[in-house]
């Protein structure tokens, strides 16, 4: 028998619902051809949204022409305009809809009207209207709004003119435009007005605006805010396309310099530096942008200006020098990003004449740091740290003014800060020899006001180096034995429990004590067993030690048995030069023996149960072999422990040391001249009539055309290899597109061919995307003529770094066939090597940030190539990372490699990458390429490149 119940399967029906059905467009009509304005209000905004939305409602045109039109309701006037701006007013030939002629006379009453809001609103409607034929019959009315009494109607009007008479042919329905907006400008007393008639003449005639700015140059000064910002505008536009000029318009951009509004002396600031190149001016600039940095309170505003002044600090660096001071002063805002872009900034301004005007102002700042109760003071205070940091390396003699107020803040509560702190003491210790003396007695001072377990190792390090003198070893060891404090480090307490023998027999308590005896248990404590079986069994505690015992004890009975070791490694250099410095053996054999008390000690500590955890077998080997050297000392591991640790210190600072040198080389820029390039003799020139700003800029303009700046440097090769092919070569219609992607956006130039002998109409160019990237504006129809090309251009933005797809389709009609023609497109595919770019960080930075972030992405190794190095520079190059780990901490050959890589997207996310290989017997590399970011986007995205790329060098 069938199972019919058994066969029957869920089907799934798509119904279409258009939001443009009778039924909807029903209900709207019912309501306009009502007498409830609510309700007409109310059906007009619905009809608005689904235009909107793409839907075409044309029957509801001739409803709207009716009962809509005739309408005084404001807000029912303003909704019709929006309507009649969104629909469609052409067939697809181009034409005007012939039903489009009822709108005209209801426009011609409009702009008659005795509401100057209905006439207003009317004339910016106007402005929106791309069709002749609409526009033609409304000219007239629109020239007698231009004397209207109201200025809204006035700046409206002057608007609508300058919209028609950029229209194609637009020349011929106002053919004396331009002088009736001068005319009109020339008697306009409203601020709005006047810049709108001022903008009408710049866009449609310049020479016109020309000419009054240039009879105006003494009132400029006067105008309202909105027309400067156009004089701006017209200005740099002039400039463009006559440089020789540019000099009587600098002197207006200096005077507008003085102007009360903060947008019109950021835009002459910008405006200054875009034309020109002379000193003069461009101090003028940067001493605006440092006027506004303290004038404005906006965090945005003040970034966007410590933009400008970095810009300006690349290009112009020996007159931003002169300035440090004022863009110093931008510390005071509280923000940590503004303050760390500005220490940014100043860091590359430092010179031998301003260095100690900076550090003075950076040590006030430390020490407001801790008076004040702000959040973040501990962040700010390391990033004033290393901004002394800096500048003690770059310039040493300045060192000695700042290390001991620094060396206050090695006990700060703020780990990194005093990890900033003890690391910038072993450099200058070792980079400032007069200073050793003075930083070991304030370090020994100081050390026990030191509480963080990973500052101690490095101080501890910086005292078994650079203790040298014999006062200086035995105030060493007397330290580090007061920071101890008592030995033990745990005592033994007893409790005695009777077995059962004990409980028959009962001896007498004398006797009892006479038969004990001591015995060792399993777990290496010590215990007394008497002859009548009572066994008493031990319980370590830890002993706390007395009020004044010091942080290392402390951190060891926490359980640090690192710090333990590297405890035994400074007794162990200290007596190893104590041996050296101290010609009495007793004094020598006695602290010998102390720093072997204390070795054991830590041992017994850490094998004990009084120990949270046992000691770590690295830690307890470190303190195994300090106990075998201390006991047989020879003079071959005496040289390798004093003086091996020191060179490799010397051999790192050095390292560094270069690779900001080949840092700073890179950054600057090399450009040559041709050899066929003109020379112009400056001196030789006529300086009739030129002010001393343009001699300066005619200087530096020589001398970038002398350098070979005026060059390009774009090579139009790289331009084709950014050129894909989008269709196929058989396809009707050719298209390919040219990517340039900026930070923010993405934007494409498509070339369409069409190959067809027929016009094609309606034309679209259909895109979608996937990932973090959006589409900007709306896609619009073409026609395009047979054989004929055109260039369509779309702007996508990015909100994050992450590997995007840009895909679509080129939809079309022809004259003989009426269906829509779909050519789809080759997917664009956007990489994240766009968007990333090599950056540095201190290897502090990198390891707390692997701490903190949570997005990881884990790749292993599957490559061909067998040599270690030549994988990694492989990656690097594929990922377009900085390799952080030294060069020498990556040479030669071992079998094993380990780097840290790091790179920074224009959105300000960092990109760390640890790669860690072996090379097996065989010959091929196994391993892991570990990505953290604090975003999923970039992770995911850096290891599927990673993953398609370490194949092969291909």
């Amino acid at each position: 028998m069938f199972a019919p119940e058994k066969m029957d399967k869920s089907c799934t029906l798509l119904v279409h619902y258009d939001k443009g059905t009778p039924a909807v467009a029903k209900e709207i009509k019912e309501a306009l051809e009502g007498n409830d304005v609510e309700a007409k209000v109310d059906a007009m905004k619905k009809a608005v949204m689904l235009l909107l939305n793409g839907e075409t409602i044309p029957q509801l045109f001739i409803t709207i022409i009716r009962y809509v039109l005739p309408s005084e309701d404001h807000t029912i006037q303003k909704l019709l305009l929006l309507y009649l701006e969104l629909i469609e007013k052409t067939d697809s030939r181009g034409k005007v809809l012939p039903e489009m002629i009822l709108i005209c006379q209801n426009l011609r009453n409009n702009l008659q009207h005795p509401n100057e809001y209905i006439r207003g609103v009317t004339l910016r409607f106007l402005c929106r209207l791309k069709e002749t034929e609409i526009v033609e019959p409304l000219t007239p009315s629109v020239l007698q709004n231009l004397e209207h009494r109201h200025p809204f109607v006035r700046r409206n009007a002057i608007l609508a003119v300058m919209s028609i008479y950029k229209l194609p042919n637009g020349d011929q329905l106002f053919v004396d435009a331009p002088e009736m907006i001068e005319k009109a400008l020339s008697t306009e007393q409203d601020p709005s007005a006047k810049r709108n008639a001022f903008l009408m003449l710049f866009t449609c005639a310049e020479e016109r605006a020309v000419n009054y700015l240039l009879s105006n140059v003494d009132k400029v000064s006067d105008w309202n805010e909105s027309l400067q910002m156009v004089v701006l505008e017209l200005i740099r536009s002039v400039c463009k396309t006559k440089p020789a000029e540019k000099g009587k318009y600098i002197k207006i951009i200096i005077s507008l310099l003085s102007a009360t509004s903060s947008a019109v002396i950021y835009e002459c600031a910008g405006t200054l530096v875009s034309l020109s190149s002379a000193p003069t001016a461009i101090r003028a600039a940067a001493n605006t942008y440092c006027q506004l940095l303290l004038s404005q309170s906006d965090n945005n505003v003040k970034l966007i200006l410590l933009d400008r002044l970095s810009e300006l600090k690349s290009l112009h660096r020996d007159i931003m020098v002169e300035l440090i001071i004022d863009v110093l002063r931008a510390l005071s805002s509280p923000n940590l990003d503004i303050r760390k872009k500005t220490l940014d900034i100043a860091l590359d301004l430092i010179t031998h004449h301003n260095i100690n005007e900076v550090v003075q102002m950076l040590k006030k700042e430390v020490v407001k740091t801790q008076s004040g109760e702000l959040e973040k003071n501990g962040e700010y205070r390391q990033m004033l740290i290393q901004a002394i940091h800096a500048c003690a390396v770059k310039f040493p003699e300045v060192a000695s003014t700042v290390v001991h107020l620094l060396m206050d803040f090695l006990g700060d509560s703020n780990v990194a800060s005093a990890l900033d702190v003890v690391a910038f003491v072993r450099e200058i210790i070792e980079t400032n020899p007069k200073l050793r003396v003075s930083i070991i007695t304030r370090l020994l001072d100081t050390f026990y006001q030191i509480r963080a377990g990973k500052v101690c190792p490095c101080a501890l390090w910086i005292i078994g180096e650079y203790c040298l003198s014999l006062s200086e070893v035995e105030s060493g060891v007397a330290t580090i034995k007061q920071c101890l404090g008592e030995l033990p480090f745990y005592s033994v307490s007893e409790e005695s429990q009777p077995t059962e023998t004990s409980n028959k027999i009962q001896p007498t308590s004398s006797a009892m004590v006479s038969s004990r005896k001591p015995v060792i248990l399993a777990d290496g404590t010590y215990a007394t067993q008497s002859a009548a079986s009572e066994t008493t069994f031990s319980t370590p505690t830890v002993v706390q030690g007395s009020v004044t015992s010091g942080n290392l004890r402390t951190l060891l009975l926490t359980g640090d048995f690192f710090l333990g070791a590297v405890v035994a490694c400074t007794l162990t250099k200290l007596v190893l030069r104590l041996e050296e410095v101290q010609p009495s053996k007793t004094e020598v054999n006695k602290t010998v023996t102390q720093a072997l008390l204390i070795m054991v000690s830590m041992l017994q500590l850490g094998q004990s149960p009084a120990s949270p955890h046992p000691i770590d077998n690295d830690s307890y080997e470190r303190i195994v072999l300090c106990i075998k050297l201390l006991c047989h000392r020879n003079a071959e591991m005496k040289k390798i422990w004093l003086e091996s640790c020191r060179q490799s210190f010397v051999k790192m600072i050095s390292e560094k040391q270069l690779t900001e040198m080949a840092e700073l080389k890179a950054k600057t820029q090399t450009t040559n001249a041709q050899p066929d390039d003109l020379i112009d003799f400056f001196h030789l020139k006529s300086r009739k009539g030129m002010s001393q700003l343009e001699l300066e800029d005619q200087v530096q303009d020589d001398l970038k055309r002398a350098t070979g700046e005026f060059t390009k440097d774009e090579n139009d090769g790289n331009k084709l290899n950014r050129i894909l092919q989008l269709t196929g070569f058989s396809d009707p219609v050719y298209a390919e597109a040219y990517v340039t992607v900026h930070h923010y956006d993405i934007a494409l130039e498509v070339t369409v061919i069409n190959r067809t002998k027929e016009t094609l109409q309606n034309m679209c160019l259909e895109l979608a995307t996937m990932g973090d990237l959006k589409l900007v504006e709306r896609p619009q129809n073409y026609s395009l003529a047979p054989e004929t090309s055109m260039q369509i251009k779309a702007n996508i933005k990015v909100s994050s770094t992450e590997t995007g797809v840009i895909f679509g389709n080129i939809v079309y009609e022809t004259s003989n066939v009426m269906e829509r023609n779909v050519v789809v497109l080759n997917d664009i595919h956007i990489d994240i090597m766009d968007y990333i770019s090599p950056a540095v960080c201190s290897e502090a930075a990198f390891r707390t940030m692997w701490a903190e972030f949570e997005w990881e992405n884990k790749v292993a190794v599957n490559t061909t190539i067998q040599n270690e190095r030549e994988f990694l520079d492989h990656i690097i190059k594929s990922t377009n990372m900085k390799c952080l780990t030294a060069p020498s901490a990556i040479e030669g050959e071992c079998g094993f490699l380990a780097a840290n890589l790091y790179a920074k997207s224009v959105f300000g996310e960092d990109a760390l990458v640890n790669v860690s290989i072996e090379k097996q017997t065989d010959g091929a590399l196994s391993g892991y390429i570990r990505i953290r970011s604090k975003t999923q986007g970039i992770a995911l995205s850096l290891g599927d490149k990673i993953t398609l790329k370490q194949k092969g060098s291909s």
